[in-house]
C-alpha cells in the first residue's frame, strides 16, 4: 500500500484555470503516475542518430481518446504531463488542444512539452502559452556542423534555438534545455552559450542505447557509434559543474526512471519486457502494476522539481 496526497482545487486567472494542490492523505494499492511522458506520435522531421523512440509507426489516437486517457491518468494521481514524440509540433493544433485541456479542464499542476524547436511558431505561443508551464528544447551542440552530423537539422538549428529561448521568456514559458552527451560533443565546452540562453534547467543525458529501438543496423537508428564511457560522461559534467541549471542523467539513472506512455496509451517497459496493455482497456491502476518504474532513480534525477511557472504556482 502507498500513502499519497491527492486533493486539488482550481483557480481561474486571466482566462486560464490552474491547479492549487492541497494535501490530504489517502491510501491506494498502486503507484501513482506522478509524472508521465506522453509520446503521442513517433514521427519526426529530424534524424538524430541516437534517437531511442523512433518512427516505427505513424499511429496517433483520435483526440477524444487521448483526452479520455489523460483524464484517467489525472484521476489516478498524475500531476505533470510532458508531451513528447517524435516531434509533437508536427501536429500543432492537436498538441495545443491537449495542452489547453490538461491545464484548463483537468486543472493539472504542470503541463510541459519537449521539442526540437524547428516547427514552433510565435502564433502558436500567442494561443497556447498561457496553458504551458515549460518548453524543453533539444540542443546537443553549439556548433552547427556537429548538430548536422548528429542529425539535428540542416544547419539552422542554433539560430532557431536561441530565438525560441527568447520567445519563451516573452510569453512567460519556462525555458529548459535537453542535451544528449555523445561521441560527437563529448569534448565541447558549452558554458558560454548555456550562460547566454540561461535555461532554468539544463538536462544532460548520457546517450542511451535501447534494445529494439537504436541498438543495431536492424533498427531505424543505430546509436552504437555515439556511445561514450561513464568516465567520459563524468568529464563532460565536471567541465560544466558550475552551471546551476545542470541536471545530469547517466544511463543508470535514466533507464526505467520515466513513465513513458506510447501513442496507443500503453506504458513502455523498454529493455525490460513488453509494454502494458492500454490504459483505455485495463485502466491506470492495472497498467501501473504492470509497468517497471524505478522510483528511486526518478528521485535521484530530481523527477519532482519546480515545474510550474510562477503565475500558476500559487499557494494560499
Amino acid at each position: 500500500m502507498l500513502a499519497v496526497y491527492s486533493t486539488a482545487a482550481a483557480v481561474c486567472i486571466g482566462g486560464g484555470c490552474y491547479c492549487l494542490w492541497q494535501h490530504r492523505k489517502s491510501t491506494v494499492d498502486y503507484k501513482k503516475p506522478i509524472s508521465v511522458n506522453y509520446h503521442f506520435t513517433r514521427k519526426c522531421n529530424y534524424e538524430c542518430g541516437f534517437c531511442f523512440h523512433t518512427a516505427k509507426t505513424s499511429y496517433m489516437l483520435p483526440i477524444d481518446e487521448a483526452k479520455k486517457g489523460l483524464k484517467l491518468l489525472v484521476n489516478a494521481g498524475m500531476r505533470k504531463v510532458n508531451f513528447a514524440g517524435g516531434e509533437p509540433f508536427l501536429y500543432p493544433a492537436f498538441l495545443g488542444e491537449l495542452i489547453r485541456y490538461c491545464k484548463q479542464d483537468l486543472h493539472m499542476e504542470s503541463v510541459t512539452v519537449v521539442t526540437n524547436g524547428s516547427l514552433v511558431k510565435e502564433k502558436w505561443l500567442h494561443q497556447y502559452a498561457q496553458h504551458l508551464d515549460i518548453m524543453a528544447v533539444s540542443c546537443d551542440s553549439f556548433h552547427a556542423r556537429t548538430n548536422t552530423m548528429i542529425g539535428r537539422g540542416k544547419g539552422t538549428h542554433l539560430e532557431t534555438f536561441v530565438k525560441l529561448s527568447q520567445l519563451c521568456r516573452k510569453h512567460n514559458v519556462k525555458f529548459k534545455v535537453n542535451t544528449v552527451v555523445c561521441r560527437y560533443n563529448i569534448d565541447e565546452d558549452m558554458n558560454a552559450m548555456i550562460a547566454e540562453v540561461a535555461p532554468f534547467r539544463w538536462k544532460c543525458f548520457q546517450v542511451l542505447v535501447v534494445e529494439g529501438e537504436n541498438d543495431s543496423s536492424a533498427t531505424l537508428r543505430n546509436a552504437q557509434r555515439f556511445t561514450i564511457s561513464n568516465g567520459e560522461y563524468q568529464t563532460f559534467l565536471s567541465r560544466h559543474a558550475h552551471q546551476k541549471s545542470l541536471v545530469p542523467e547517466s544511463n543508470a539513472v535514466m533507464k526505467s526512471s520515466y513513465l513513458i506512455l506510447a501513442d496507443n496509451m500503453r506504458f513502455l517497459n523498454k529493455g525490460v519486457k513488453e509494454p502494458t496493455k492500454s490504459i483505455l482497456e485495463i485502466g491506470v491502476p492495472a497498467a501501473m502494476n504492470d509497468v517497471y518504474w524505478d522510483e528511486a532513480s526518478f528521485a535521484r534525477r530530481e523527477g519532482e522539481y519546480e515545474w510550474q511557472k510562477e503565475d500558476t504556482a500559487l499557494d494560499f
